[in-house]
């Protein structure tokens, strides 16, 4: 199903993979023009700027970049996203550190970089936590904090925003996605695990995008019907 963006621009962060990559590819369908930040180059033709989102003025700058490359920018998608898990006495420091500063930094970063731009096409901000945002889990610690940040972050800047940007918060489940092709096998999905299309969840990401102006979804919880980490 997809939904008219009449040249809508919109940055992707994380968009040559996963969520981002579907995200990407629901923009271009419906007319709209996507960008990229991401470490690695997305789909063939789509614009990016290279980006390690753990660097929040790198983060800010390729945004700047990105958006006068654009002429403006009607939306934003934070899908860029990381985790190592583990106890926090065996995760190394500069990993911890890592997790939080791509989840949770590097989203602010662009969105502060975006802001300007946004307020004047009174565009939409969809900044993507997770159930784990929501839900604690064990050998998660970073990630928690960073995805709780993230709901956190969003709340306050939906209200600092208000009728300025529209502002949502999507929280979604697992997705079958390379999210988890790095981890030790203790920390993969199961073979009877149920996880989400991530074309599915950009589809509610397009829903957000496509509101009118003063009409904003606020939150959205996106998850496979037997999803463990929620509620």
């Amino acid at each position: 199903m997809s939904r008219d963006m009449n040249g809508a621009a919109v940055l992707v962060t994380g968009g040559s993979s996963g969520l981002g990559a579907a995200v990407v590819t629901a923009v271009a369908k419906a007319g709209g023009r996507p960008y990229v930040l991401d470490r690695q180059p997305p789909a063939a033709g789509v614009p990016w700027v290279e980006c390690d989102l753990a660097d929040s003025r790198a983060a800010e700058a390729a945004t700047r970049q990105l958006a006068e490359q654009a002429g403006g920018l009607d939306g934003v998608v934070t899908a860029a996203g990381m985790d190592v898990p583990g106890k926090l006495a065996d995760v190394p420091g500069e990993t911890w550190d890592r997790i939080v500063a791509v989840n949770l930094l590097g989203t602010a970063a662009v969105i502060r970089a975006a802001v300007p731009h946004l307020e004047r096409s009174h565009g939409t901000v969809v900044t993507v936590a997770s159930t784990l945002g929501v839900k604690a889990v064990s050998d998660a610690t970073a990630y928690c904090a960073a995805k709780f940040g993230v709901v956190g972050f969003t709340r306050a800047l939906a209200a600092e925003l208000a009728g300025k940007v529209g502002v949502t918060l999507l929280i979604p489940g697992g997705m079958r996605t390379a999210f988890f092709d790095d981890r030790d096998e203790q920390y993969k999905p199961g073979p009877d695990a149920i996880l989400n299309d991530p074309a599915d969840t950009a589809e509610a990401i397009m829903f957000a995008l496509s509101q009118p102006a003063g009409c904003a979804v606020r939150e959205l919880v996106v998850c496979a019907e037997q999803e463990s980490s929620y509620p």
